[in-house]
């Protein structure tokens, strides 16, 4: 236990302890941090003012954002695998004409 760090998180106006792995502790920290401002956007642009609905939007920020970075990345890995199978195509072809 002597190797976990106790830090204390404030998010949406509560507190939370908690036990960690000191590597985690900047990234625990900016992730709080970033849900602080979200939650702040969001009651001052659309004067939500339940923080559970606050958190909600929040949250499906987040997950959006995580969803819609996997689907550009498969569509660039789909795309790399075109354009190498193209790759592959011309040099077994040039290779043929030897």
């Amino acid at each position: 236990m002597s190797d976990k760090l106790k830090i204390k998180l404030s998010i949406a106006d509560r507190v939370y302890p908690l036990i960690i792995d000191p590597a985690q502790e900047e990234g625990l920290r900016k992730a709080a941090k970033n849900i602080e401002q979200l939650a702040k956007k969001f009651e001052q642009n659309y004067a939500v003012r339940d923080k559970q609905d606050v958190l909600a939007m929040c949250a499906l920020q987040f997950a959006s954002k995580i969803e819609q970075s996997g689907i550009e990345q498969t569509e660039g890995t789909k795309e790399a695998e075109e354009r190498l199978k193209a790759l592959e195509d011309l040099v077994d072809s040039k290779l043929a004409l030897k």
